[in-house]
Order: structure tokens, then sequence, then C-alpha cells
């Protein structure tokens, strides 16, 4: 019999293995019905009787030995009884082999017990209650719940509560039972409770739902029946926070291990599963004391608890942060839409099939590493607390430096959760760069997420954006091997090499790109060739150029034929003997129309007024930001076309396009082109300006009418002021082209050479050794001067420095200077045609017949040139209109060209300096009018 008692201690532990069932709240002992159906008062006290009988064993007392033998047989048959009786559908807890330890426990209070009487009362009540169990019908059932997200979640069905249960199934009242039976019953409610389920006497408050994941994640509250002594309903509900606890962080961990939370909040929750793991391990060890130990009391429970309580408030305060973060506890209006800011990629998520997602904001990857550095920061003063937040932030870090050393080392992001730092807009391709104005590649396709960036990576973060851009960059040329594994790297936020291996691959990048950038691709040298083609340096085939297609750039710009001048401008570039046909890239040159004048673009970006949508000025790409500016097909497609007045001819939209390969279009991009593209058109505006009154000069250095001494002083004093006014314009429209060209670009293009580390003239890669200098001996990582980032702003900055110095951006400036440049074009078409004019104005050419004019040489002289007919009769009125018409053009151009001078003064002396040697030039020419 002895036997049979120990039978049943080994089966407890078991019990907690199997998936957890309902289990219905009872303080008596219901499988006693099982043991005895005929008498349950005696089945119920029998290990207790066998043990009396035992002791009460006498050898020399004969009748004494039969009365034991008797009381032997009798509890045999009741065994037999039990073993035919079929399961009472009642509760877990009711099982035969968990109610023999119940009647151990109490056989051990029984034996502690002062009173014998108050211990056989007690028992008596348990038999009562049992009969009455005997009775019931309840039957819960446990189920399967679908699956979800998280792999290791439970799926069994969440018990029934024990308010629920019938009448009949509720426990005896605790002011029944004396002090020690309480701290019995107690202590074995409060193991199932810590555990997360109810206990006899120990229930969840009415007002918790476990069907509502939001109470489960806010952890229960629980409530002990009354009648419990006040020492030990203390002691209890102290203890009871430790289950609140539990359940809550529980609870946390299948919530967070869903998917959509990311691989930080994944292996965050492994850690603190591995903890629970060990929180298990302690209820069974304590089990086994409160089953075997007759000493094991509720005050020694508590005793060892106290430290896993510790270890789990920490645990449940840092889930119910991130719960708040992710607005699982409370509604936080605020974030409800920060996430739907990621434009691109929700759009690109619905291309590929996907959803919209919660729209509500996660708090994963860098968010929750900088919440555990944060928490680890404040709790430095507790030992066990560090020490906790120490492991979890080492084991939340290592997912994401996984993705950190993919980015470092690869140039690749394998973020399919969007937690990493560094965002990528896939919709931005690389194709996209030919029709990219707005440096959208290179600056959009890879930025930071500034609000989920962790602590440790707040200093070098653009140093890991960086480093990635370089070696994507990289990357896509074929220069990094995808497939090699990179060692003894980090993986860790603790470890001591962390930020070292940001900086060496940082320098490795910066390194690689730029020997890619001014060594594989030859940077100078295409440089060099825009120098050549777009600020006209040696352009002796685009002069001829000019006179080849001269009769197809003066047609109306809608009427040039594209195919014909790109035809001539090929056969152009190949004339042996010019500084095109040695260069390699001039197939890369293209000719275009733009049907838009430089001044009208010019204005309409240097006047814009207002912010975009995205908070950048409208068209600041001419001054050097990144803000989208309109290009030719959406300024003529504009609204704004009406404000055209007439349109302009070939020569005023002639332009030159420029097609730069991957990765060279990083440097030289759309934006950059464009900006070359506004130079070329004013230098070339300032040159065609030049060949006319040049012509103009060559004209009337031929024509009859010209030459001739009249015998009319005031004809011949006409002629001079002419020649003079053509003279002083072609003075300030030279003076103007060498300030542009000599210096202002010459200069500024010398500096650019010298930052690249070439002298213009040698197409070596010493540009590489002042961007980036190598490690020293003794292996440590480089020190990296130049990146390829200055690189990049050093060839924007030149660019800019050359518009605002050629006057270009400042709109005061920009309007007086086309008002005298269209003074200008005006004089010379209007001298052109004057021939006739000063026959009939002369009265000595007049008066006889006239000889037949010089033939012109010049193109312009042949188009303008208007032979004298013989009817042709002297009229004196015209003199007057000649003189009228050349005072209007003279103050018209001497009073643009003091105010021109007046404002390059005022400019020189706030903003730009080098504008003093222009003034000094055009104050000449202002002294030429005296």
């Amino acid at each position: 019999m002895a036997s049979s008692g120990n039978s049943r201690n080994p089966t407890y532990p078991e019990r907690r293995s199997a998936p957890p069932r309902p289990r219905a709240p009872s303080g008596s002992f219901p499988e006693s019905s099982k043991r005895n159906s005929d008498n349950p008062q005696q089945s119920s006290i029998m290990p207790q009787t066998i043990r009396q009988a035992a002791s009460s064993h006498k050898p020399n007392g004969e009748g004494n030995y039969q009365a034991e033998k008797r009381i032997e047989k009798t509890h045999v048959v009741t065994r037999e009884n039990m073993s035919i009786k079929n399961k009472s559908p009642v509760k877990e807890g009711s099982n035969p082999e968990f109610l023999g330890h119940r009647i151990d426990r109490i056989d051990r209070e029984r034996e502690r017990l002062k009173a014998g009487g108050r211990a056989s009362a007690d028992i008596k009540a348990v038999q009562k209650h049992g009969r009455e169990i005997q009775q019931a019908t309840w039957t819960p059932q446990a189920s399967l719940i679908p699956h979800t997200t998280a792999p290791l979640a439970c799926r069994v069905s969440i018990p029934p509560l024990a308010s629920q249960a019938p009448l009949s199934l509720q426990p005896c009242s605790l002011s029944q039972l004396s002090i020690e039976t309480q701290e019995a019953a107690i202590l074995e409610d409060l193991l199932f409770v810590f555990m997360g389920f109810e206990g006899q006497y120990i229930r969840f408050v009415d007002t918790y739902n476990p069907s509502l994941e939001k109470d489960r994640l806010a952890g229960p509250q629980f409530k002990i029946l009354p009648g419990l002594d006040p020492s030990l309903l203390d002691l209890a509900t102290r203890m009871l926070k430790l289950a609140t606890y539990y359940s809550a962080v529980e609870a946390f961990v299948e919530v967070q291990s869903r998917e959509e939370f990311g691989l930080v909040n994944h292996a965050l929750c492994a850690a603190i599963r591995k903890l629970l793991k060990d929180y298990i391990i302690l209820l069974t060890q304590l089990e086994h004391q409160f089953l075997t130990n007759p000493t094991f009391t509720m005050n020694v429970l508590h005793l060892h608890t106290l430290p896993t309580a510790k270890m789990l408030f920490q645990l449940y305060s840092l889930s119910t942060e991130i719960l708040r973060k992710n607005s699982m506890l409370e509604e936080n209006l605020d974030d409800s839409l920060d996430e739907l800011d990621d434009v691109e990629n929700i759009l690109e998520s619905l291309r590929e099939g996907g959803d919209i997602g919660s729209g509500k904001k996660i708090c994963k990857g860098g968010n929750v590493l900088g919440l555990l550095t944060t928490r680890l920061a404040s709790m430095s003063g507790d030992p066990e607390a560090r020490t906790l937040l120490t492991l979890l932030l080492r084991e939340a870090s290592k997912p994401y430096m996984v993705m950190l050393n993919e980015w470092l080392h690869h140039g690749g992001i394998k973020d399919p959760h969007s937690e990493f730092l560094i965002k990528e807009q896939k919709s931005i391709r690389r194709e996209k760069l030919e029709e990219d104005y707005t440096d959208e590649y290179w600056e959009k396709r890879y930025t930071i997420r500034e609000n989920d960036v962790p602590p440790q990576l707040e200093s070098v973060k653009e140093k890991v954006l960086l480093a990635g851009k370089y070696l994507n960059v990289v990357r896509e040329c074929g220069g990094v091997d995808v497939s090699k594994v990179v060692k003894d790297i980090p993986k860790s936020f603790d470890d001591v090499r962390f930020l070292d291996n940001v900086n060496a691959a940082y320098a490795h990048a910066n390194s690689s790109l730029l020997n890619l950038l001014l060594t594989t691709h030859a940077l100078p040298a295409r440089l060099r060739s825009l120098k050549h083609y777009f600020f006209l340096d040696r352009s002796d085939f685009f002069s001829y150029f000019l006179e080849l297609g001269a009769s197809e750039l003066a047609q109306p710009v809608r009427k040039v034929n594209v195919n014909k001048l790109q035809s001539l401008f090929d056969l152009v570039l190949r004339q042996p003997g010019s500084v095109a046909a040695e260069d390699p890239f001039k197939e890369d040159v293209k000719v275009q129309m733009n049907e838009v004048g430089l001044t009208s673009w010019l204005m309409r970006v240097v006047s814009v007024s207002g912010l975009e949508p995205d908070g950048t000025v409208p068209g600041s790409a001419i001054t050097g930001s990144t803000s989208r500016h309109p290009t030719p097909t959406t300024i003529v497609t504009s609204a704004d076309t009406s404000s055209i007045v007439e349109e302009i001819k070939g020569f005023s939209a002639l332009e030159l396009d420029y097609i730069v390969p991957f990765p060279l279009s990083l440097v030289i991009s759309r934006k950059t082109v464009l900006r070359y593209q506004l130079l070329f058109r004013f230098l070339l505006s300032l040159r065609h300006l030049e060949t006319q009154l040049a012509g103009s000069w060559l004209e009337h250095s031929k024509l009859r009418s010209w030459k001739h001494r009249s015998s009319d002083r005031k004809l011949e004093l006409w002629k001079r002021k002419a020649w003079t006014l053509r003279a002083r314009m072609l003075a300030f429209v030279q003076q103007v082209l060498y300030f542009c060209t000599a210096e202002v670009i010459e200069p500024n293009w010398r500096g650019l050479m010298a930052r690249l580390g070439s002298n213009g003239t040698t197409s070596d890669n010493s540009g590489l050794k002042e961007y980036s200098q190598g490690g020293s001996e003794n292996g440590s990582p480089r020190i990296v001067t130049r990146t390829v980032d200055e690189l990049m702003q050093d060839h924007v900055d030149f660019l800019d420095t050359c518009l605002k110095e050629c006057m270009l951006t400042n709109s005061k400036l920009l309007k007086i200077h086309s008002k005298l440049i269209a003074t200008c074009f005006m004089f010379a078409k209007y001298s052109a045609d004057l021939s006739k004019v000063i026959i009939s104005a002369d009265p000595d050419l007049s008066s006889r017949d006239p000889q037949p004019p010089t033939e012109p040489t010049s193109t312009a002289s042949k188009n303008s040139t208007v032979a004298p007919s013989k009817t042709t009769t002297y009229n004196p009125a015209r003199l007057e209109r000649l003189i009228d018409n050349l005072q209007r053009y003279e103050d018209n151009f001497g009073r643009h060209l003091k105010i021109l001078l007046d404002v390059l003064n005022y400019t020189a002396a706030t903003e730009t300096v080098v504008l003093l040697g222009l003034c000094a030039r055009l104050s000449t020419v202002i002294e030429g009018s005296s």
C-alpha cells in the first residue's frame, strides 16, 4: 500500500507536459468518488487510515492484529470498486494521480495539525463537496485555433473561465479550512497561476477577458476568494504580480513573433522565450519542493521567486513600452498614418500584389534597438537589469547586423520588413538616369530613415549610407563579388570592432568607386570633352558647323531639320585636323533644338517664389539644390507659352546634348548637363552676335554706298555714328565673351582639375591618390581625405559658380543683359538692310546711274545686299529718318549699358567680386560714346 501511494508521485510533473486543458475550480477532491462509489468518506481518507493501522500493529496483541487485518481487507475491496468506476467529467486537476497528491498533501497537513479534531472536520467537508461534484455534468473541451504568422504561437484554445463553471463545481469556502490547509491550497493555486491558469481560489478579475488580445497583452489581474487568512492574503497578493508579468510577456512573445513585426522583434522574442523557458524550469523545481518537502511554505516560495520577479518586471516594462509604440495597448493617433508617408514602397507593394497594410506605425528594427539602448542607459545602476538588457540587445541586434554587413560589404539591402535604417525606393531605377533632371537616382534611390536609426549608428549614419551607395554602384558595374562571404566581422552592437567595421567599409567603398570613375571610366577625359563642346574651347570645328548650317539655323525653330543638322555636325566632328577628330567620346554628342529662349527659361527659374510640395525651391537646380526644375518639354507645353511673343530662330534654339554611360552619369547627371547647356546657349548667343556684328562691318567695308564720301556732311556724320555704335556693340560683346571664358570658366576649370588631382592634360589616375589615401602598414583603416560625394559636389559647384559669375542667376543682370543683346541683334539686322536707303539719301549716288555693288563674300552680306536700282531718286527725308533711328539705338544702348554697369558695381560689392573686372572693361565702352 505504500507502493500505491508512491506510484502517484511521478505522474504530477508529466501533467504539465500535456497541452493545457480547462480546469474547473474546486477545493474538494472529486476523484474520491472514483475510489469508492459506495463509501466516499472512507475512500477519501484511505491513505491516512492505512498508515494509522500500520502504526497501531502490535504482534503480541492478537486481538489487535485481527482488527488490523479486517480493516485492510475492507480497503482492498474499495480499490476494486474504484477501478471499474467511469471517469467523472471534471477538470484536469481531478485525475486520480493528481488527487492522490492532494490527499498526500492533506495527510502531511494532518500530521502538522495540533488538534486532530480540526483535521477530521476539514476532511469531512472535502468529502461532502466531493459527492456534489460527482453529480456535475460540465464538459469543457479544448480545440485547435488557426495558424498565425507566428510559427511558435500556442494553438490550443483558451480554457473557460472558472466563473462559468456550474455552482456544484465551485470549491468550498476558505473560511471552512484551517490556516495550514489554506496555505496548502493557495500554494497549489499559485503554482498554476504562475503559469497563466486560474486556480481553485485564485481567479481572474471579472473585467479580464482572455479572448481579447489587448487584455492578454496588458496582463491579467487576479483576485483571491474571500475567507483567506490576512497574512496569507498579503503574501499571495504580492506574488500575484509575477503571474501578471509572465502572462503579459508570454502574450507579447506570441504577438511580436508575427511576420509583420520584423526580424529584430523576432530575435528579441526568441531571447525572451529562452528566459521564459528557464522560468518554467524554476516552476517545475518549486512544484517538486511543494510535493516532497513538508517545510515548503509560502514564505519559501516568495523568497525563491523574488529574483525571477525582478527579471519578469523588466521584460514586462519593455514589452509594455513596445506595445504602446505599436498602439496595441492604447490608440496613438499621431502615429496612425506615419507609415503612409512611404508612398513609393506602398505603390511598389501594390504592384507586386501586396496590400497597403494597417496604416499604423510599427515599432521595429532600429526603433526597438533604440528603445533597448535607452532602457539600458537608464538602468545602468542596476546590475541585474543591465545584464538582462545587455543580453536582449545583443540577441536583438544580430539580424540587424546581418543587414548592416550586407549593405556595408556588398552594397545590397535584404530588408523584407522595412526595418533597416536605409530605405530603398525600388521604383527609381538605373534606366531612368537618361531622363532624370533632378539626380533622383543618386539622392532618392537610397535614403536614411531618420526616425529608425539606432543610437549606435547615429554618429556614422552618413558613412553607412554612402558606403552602401558606393558599393551598390560598383556592384552594378560588376566590381563586387556578391557571393564572397566576408569573414571576421562584428555580429552584434556590443562588439568592440563595431565602429571600426563601418569606417573600414566606408573607406574601401569610397576608394573602389573613385578608382572606377577616375581610372576605369576616365572621368577627367570626359570632363575635358564636355569643355571642348559646351564651352566652345578650341571651337574651330563649331564655327565651321555654324557656317554649314547657317541657312537651316536662320529658320524658325519649328522648321529646322534636326537630322540635317546632326549629319552636318557629325561631318564636322570627323574633319581631319580638328580637336574633335581625336576625341574618343565624340559619338556621345548630339544636336537638339529647344523651343524656349534662353532668357525666358532663366527668368522663369530665377524669379520663382514659394516652395514645392517637398519643401524645396522650384527650379533651384540651377543654383545647386536638388529640386525639380522645368525641362524643355514641360516649359513649352505649359500654360505660359502664350507669353512667348514670337518664335525664336534656330540659332537661339540650338543646344547640344551629351550621352553619359553609367556610372559616370552619377557625376555628369542630367542636372549637370542642363547647366552645361545653359552656359553653352549663353556663349553661343554671344558668338553668334559677334559674328553678326563682324559680318555687318565686313559688309560696310565693301559696299560702295558705305565707302563713298558723300558731299552731304550730315550723311557722313551719320555714317560715323553708325560705325561707332557698331564698334561699341562689338566691343561690348567681345568683352563679355572674353570675361566669361577667360576670367570665369577657365580659372574655375583649372580649380576643378586641381581638386581632381589632374592638370587637365593627362589622363592618369593621380586623382585617386588625392581623393583616397591607403591604409598604414599596421593594417589600420584608411583615412579618406576625399569622397565621391565631394567629387560630385565639386563638379556641381564649378558649374554653379560659372552660372553665377556669368550673370545668369541674377534676375536684374539677366534682364538688362538680355535687353542689350536684343538691341545689338536688332541693330546688326537693321544696318545690314540700309544700303538702298543710304543711296537714296546720298545726293551724289542718286543723281547718276549707280554702279553694280561689289560682290560680298560672306553669307550675311549676300542675304542683306540690295543692288541699287537705276530708278533710285534722291529723297532728303530719308536722311532725317536715318538720323532719328540711329539716335534711338544709340540712346537705348547707352542707357542700358549704364544701368548694367551700376548693377554690376553693386553686385560686385555685395556678392561676386569677380564682376569688378567686367565693370572696368565695359567702362571703356561707355567712354567711347562721349
